[in-house]
C-alpha cells in the first residue's frame, strides 16, 4: 500500500459516490469532470489494494470491503472539518458551505430572505440551497440541514420543531363575488376546490367549530397542483377556494387579493420541523445556522 495515495479528497470523492451511487452526479456536485471521479476511484482502490466500488452500467454499488471503509472514512473527514474549525477558533465558524433542502413554496417566499441575511452576517460562508417538496434521502443527497412540514418518522436525523403553521380557507373576491360566499362547512362541497394533488386526502376538509365540533366536508374541483406557488397563482387567478398556509398568502390577504372565507372555523395547523444530519450537527458553520433559523423563523406570518 502506498499511504501517500490515499489523499482526503479521493477519500472525500468515494464517500460521495458511496452515498449517491452515480457518478455523474457526484462529478457534478463537486465539480469535477467524471473521468476525475472515476480516476480518483481508482488510485484509491490501487493504494488499498481492494475494491471498494461495484460498476454496473446502471448502478454504483459498495463491495464489503467498500462499506467498511465508508464508516471509517465518514468518521475521519468529519474528525478533520471539526479539527479545522477548532483550529481555527471563531474564524472557522463563518467558513465553508452549508447544504440546505427546503420545503419548495416555503424556500422561495421566506427561507431564501433569511439566508440572506445569514450570509450578509458571515460573508464567507457559502450557501447550497435545494427546494424540493419530496422527502429526500440527506444523507445521499449530502444535505446538512432540511425544513420540512408536516409529519416527520425519520428518527434517524436531530430533530427541531420550528413551530406550527396555521391553515386557512381562501378565496379572491372575484371567485366569491361570482359563486357567492359559504356561510357553513356543507356549502363547501357546492364549490371549486384547489387540491394539492402531493397531499394525502386532499379530496376532504376537517373544519374545527369554536365549540369543538369538527365537520368532514367533500372538497372537490377541476383543478390539482403539487406546488404551493401553483396554488397561490390559482387562487390569486379566481380559480376556487383552498386551504392555505398563513405564510403562503398573508401578503396577499393583506393586499385583499384573496380574503378568509369561514372565519369561525378552523383548519388543523402542520409542524414545522428542522432535521439535522447527526454527523453534520457539530460543525460549527451548521450550528451558526441552525440557531439562526430557530430564532428568526418564529417572525413569518402564521408561524406559532
Amino acid at each position: 500500500m502506498d499511504k501517500s495515495d490515499i489523499t482526503l479528497e479521493r477519500m472525500r470523492t468515494f464517500v460521495r459516490v458511496a452515498e449517491r451511487g452515480n457518478l455523474s452526479a457526484v462529478a457534478r456536485e463537486l465539480g469535477l469532470g467524471q473521468s476525475t471521479v472515476t480516476r480518483h476511484l481508482r488510485e484509491l482502490e490501487e493504494a488499498l489494494g481492494v475494491p471498494l466500488i461495484s460498476r454496473t452500467t446502471r448502478r454504483v454499488t459498495m463491495t464489503d470491503e467498500g462499506s467498511r471503509y465508508y464508516t471509517n472514512s465518514v468518521q475521519i473527514l468529519r474528525l478533520v472539518e471539526q479539527a479545522g474549525d477548532e483550529a481555527r477558533g471563531t474564524r472557522g465558524a463563518s467558513a465553508g458551505t452549508i447544504r440546505i433542502s427546503c420545503t419548495a413554496a416555503f424556500g422561495v417566499l421566506h427561507a431564501t430572505r433569511l439566508i440572506f441575511a445569514f450570509q450578509e452576517l458571515y460573508p464567507d460562508i457559502g450557501v447550497d440551497l435545494s427546494m424540493t417538496d419530496e422527502r429526500i434521502d440527506l444523507v445521499r443527497e449530502g444535505i446538512d440541514i432540511a425544513l420540512r412540514l408536516g409529519p416527520l418518522t425519520d428518527s434517524s436525523m436531530k430533530l427541531r420543531v420550528l413551530g406550527q403553521s396555521q391553515r386557512l380557507l381562501v378565496a379572491s373576491p372575484e371567485y366569491l363575488a361570482r359563486r357567492g360566499i359559504p356561510i357553513a362547512p356543507r356549502d363547501l362541497a357546492k364549490h371549486e376546490g384547489i387540491r394539492m394533488s402531493n397531499v394525502a386526502g386532499s379530496d376532504m376538509v376537517e373544519l374545527h367549530g369554536k365549540n369543538g365540533e369538527r365537520d368532514m366536508v367533500p372538497f372537490h374541483g377541476r383543478l390539482r397542483v403539487d406546488h404551493g406557488l401553483a396554488a397561490r397563482e390559482a387562487l390569486v387567478a379566481g380559480r376556487g377556494i383552498a386551504p392555505a398556509h398563513r405564510w403562503l398568502v398573508d401578503d396577499l390577504l393583506a393586499a385583499g387579493r384573496l380574503q378568509a372565507i369561514l372565519p369561525h372555523y378552523g383548519l388543523s395547523s402542520v409542524p414545522l420541523s428542522m432535521l439535522i444530519v447527526p454527523d453534520r450537527a457539530g460543525i460549527a458553520r451548521v450550528r451558526l445556522l441552525v440557531d439562526f433559523l430557530a430564532e428568526q423563523i418564529g417572525g413569518i406570518p402564521g408561524l406559532e
